[in-house]
């Protein structure tokens, strides 16, 4: 088992108990760190519930809007003042409207979005919190970071590949890559790891509602020669990054789809 007693982690992006987030903060917690969530509004109580029902200490969560720098960093400043330097971040965090995503919801007879009629202001919306807070966010923790900090984000293979119903998000998540890769660089002499985990589709809340997103689960199960995964399988790779394993790793993207992104057509499962 991983020990990280005593350590401090910050997440960002937890929503439910079906976020990718959460199952990090828990793992995290149940390795002995320090664990600190931010929460947006229409989140907090079940949020608090949570790490309630986990025995996770609500006492440095906080609502925070990683667009606005200044709540950035309040909170990351009073988890420095009250649990000590902080070791980890995880940068959960995504968000992009049906405009940019260009999905139909599911029973619905409207036609999806149309690509070339993303909306520009939602892209650039999507893009500040799907992509530049991680920028943001480093900005603001770099004073606050312990020496060999490890920094991790969740992208998608949608930035290399094209799905259908992630459309616009498939650009915030081609940028994002790209900071996780100068990110890395800047902070080499801090001894800072920057990494990102792409993660295959898993059914959080927020996929639930794209039409043709269990077909694509249906299409991975076969496909990718490892199977479908679930939350669980990348918070064990996310406590990989989150422990001294990987202190000499940084600048990767790190695959975790049961080998879908290795495939060049389609398996059919029939």
């Amino acid at each position: 088992m991983i020990n990280n007693n005593d350590k401090v982690a910050i997440v960002f992006g937890v929503r439910n108990d079906s976020s990718i987030a959460f199952d990090i903060a828990l793992k995290l917690h149940q390795s002995g760190c320090k664990v600190a969530l931010s929460y947006v509004a229409e989140n907090k109580e079940e949020v608090l519930f949570l790490m309630q029902q986990h025995g996770i200490n609500s006492q440095f969560a906080a609502e925070v809007d990683v667009r606005d720098e200044a709540q950035l960093t309040g909170f990351v400043k009073a988890v420095y003042n009250g649990l000590g330097p902080v070791d980890y971040i995880l940068h959960g965090v995504a968000f992009g409207n049906q405009q940019v995503m260009c999905y139909s919801t599911p029973g619905s007879n409207e036609p999806a979005p149309s690509y070339l009629n993303i909306p520009f202001d939602d892209l650039m919306d999507s893009f500040n919190i799907s992509a530049y807070s991680l920028l943001r966010i480093c900005r603001v923790a770099e004073p606050f970071l312990a020496k060999n900090a490890s920094v991790l984000t969740l992208t998608y293979n949608a930035s290399q590949r094209v799905f259908p119903g992630y459309a616009g998000m498939g650009i915030n998540k081609a940028a994002l890559e790209n900071i996780v890769l100068y990110l890395a660089s800047y902070f080499r002499d801090l001894g800072v790891r920057v990494n990102a985990i792409s993660a295959g589709l898993v059914m959080t809340t927020s996929a639930g509602g794209i039409n043709g997103v269990r077909k694509l689960r249906k299409l991975g199960k076969v496909t990718a020669p490892l199977g479908n995964i679930d939350a669980g399988d990348v918070g064990n790779t996310a406590l990989y990054y989150f422990s001294d394993l990987s202190k000499k790793v940084t600048g990767n993207i790190h695959f975790v789809d049961g080998g879908f992104n290795i495939m060049g057509v389609a398996v059919d499962g029939e």
